[in-house]
């Protein structure tokens, strides 16, 4: 075969790309290329965070590729239409696809095969391509996905993963093939002061520290929000400039009970996949609904947005947030637990938040993770309510992560120093930070009124 194309989608990378690789292999010629997708802008997840990290990801894919003799072709519009005139112009017969799993995932795959079997073309889709385990690959008897964690990841860490692909040493383009010009960091408004760098190199280097410096400890040290001891991977594993697959197969090499934990994560990544594969309604509607009836209250909304509810260690989560477009994974669970079971508050409304700023935003694991927190998802314990001070004592107990990120906690002498997650009145108003907005035994028993449980 003389062309072929690679449509780069969440899979920005030439280390373990099965896409590219069955390109490579099949075509004397490969365009690489990248759509900025109308369709994504219009839907309203094309954020400034992502937008930035999405730019650094696409300007080091580029970079790689000419290394290796090619270049990345980026077109804008809409994917369909840009994919079909590309394939025109250098007469490819196939373009290659890593599989998807949201409802948008599922359209553009339905629209680019119709459109291509039009033109006498064809649409290659591979798996296991952004999970490690491909959605739908292990499922119950009688059903079509594991609703419940543990029995999934029984057989999903039984599962004989694929081998991984070698990155390609030479890629030949077509010539003549234009492209649009890259968008840059420094132009996109509204980033995260302290938003980490995108790009696959970038991801490697943080992926390989971790292996030599924190992986050993992950299992003890992963829900210390003062140290910090998490990989901070999730958004190269969103954007896939990292191989899930990859990261399964180095982390069980190294072994030990850090590797294991960090291997539940990731196996708790694909959970989430093959439940939106099977129910991709859930990303809007409850997974399990329990009749909800949630409150509106725009003042207790917006003070949780900005991390001025009175209690620190949220606080502490939601203004980490916006500085950096990522939180802390055990502060996600409890800054959504706070709004949909303390404040009684929909999870859709901190689940359209996060997605406003993670640079990870994802819609298989930020919506289910919400569905989970706010029970009415996957949990078990669906009714579970995580209180903010006793997580503070557990996880943050000298304060540290609440210092980082509330300043005028830091000013704090004495043992509220140590402990400023328990405030005095006085130190509030010394400090000019807020009461609560809410009593939590007060919380507690409106929602669990609500939930009739009482």
């Amino acid at each position: 075969m003389k062309h072929s194309i690679v449509l780069f989608t969440s899979d920005l990378r030439l280390h373990d790309n099965p896409v590219l690789r069955a390109a490579c292999d099949e075509a004397e010629r490969v365009v690489p290329l990248f759509v900025l997708d109308d369709d994504i802008r219009a839907a309203g997840f094309d954020v400034p965070n992502r937008r930035a990290f999405l730019a650094d990801c696409l300007a080091d894919l580029d970079s790689e590729l000419r290394a290796r003799g090619g270049r990345l072709v980026l077109r804008q519009g809409h994917v369909t239409e840009q994919v079909r005139s590309v394939a025109a112009e250098v007469d490819a017969p196939r373009v290659h696809i890593a599989a998807g799993v949201s409802w948008y995932a599922d359209r553009r795959e339905e629209s680019l095969r119709a459109a291509l079997a039009a033109d006498g073309r064809e649409l290659c889709v591979h798996d296991a391509v952004v999970t490690a385990v491909p959605p739908g690959a292990v499922t119950p008897q009688g059903r079509d996905h594991f609703a419940v964690f543990t029995p999934y990841f029984r057989r999903w860490a039984a599962e004989t993963p694929r081998r991984t692909a070698r990155a390609p040493r030479v890629v030949r383009v077509p010539d003549g093939v234009r492209s649009a010009k890259p968008p840059a960091r420094s132009a996109i408004p509204g980033v995260s002061t302290g938003l980490a760098l995108g790009g696959e190199r970038n991801g490697r280097r943080r992926f390989h520290s971790w292996l030599r410096e924190g992986i050993d400890d992950y299992a003890e040290r992963h829900d210390d929000l003062g140290a910090d001891a998490t990989s901070r991977l999730s958004p190269h594993l969103h954007f896939g400039t990292l191989s899930a697959t990859e990261l399964v197969e180095r982390a069980r090499g190294r072994g030990g009970a850090g590797a294991e934990a960090f291997v539940r994560q990731l196996a708790w990544r694909d959970f989430h996949h093959q439940v939106l594969a099977a129910r991709p309604e859930a990303a809007r509607r409850d997974y399990r609904g329990h009749g909800d009836r949630w409150r509106h209250d725009e003042r207790e909304a917006t003070a949780w947005r900005e991390g001025r509810t009175g209690y620190p260690l949220i606080d502490a989560a939601m203004r980490q947030l916006r500085h950096e477009g990522w939180m802390h994974n055990r502060a996600r669970l409890l800054v959504a637990s706070f709004l949909t079971k303390t404040l009684y508050l929909d999870w859709r409304l901190g689940a359209r938040h996060f997605l406003d700023w993670l640079v990870d935003g994802d819609i298989a694991n930020n919506q289910l993770n919400w569905q989970w927190a706010a029970g009415t998802g996957t949990d078990t314990r669906p009714n579970r309510v995580l209180n903010p001070l006793t997580q503070a004592r557990r996880f943050d107990p000298d304060g540290a992560y609440v210092r980082r990120w509330v300043p005028e906690l830091a000013q704090l002498s004495g043992r509220s120093a140590h402990s400023p997650w328990k405030l005095a009145a006085r130190d509030r108003a010394q400090l000019d930070y807020p009461e609560p907005i809410v009593e939590l035994a007060s919380g507690l028993g409106r929602f669990r009124t609500a939930r009739g449980l009482d």
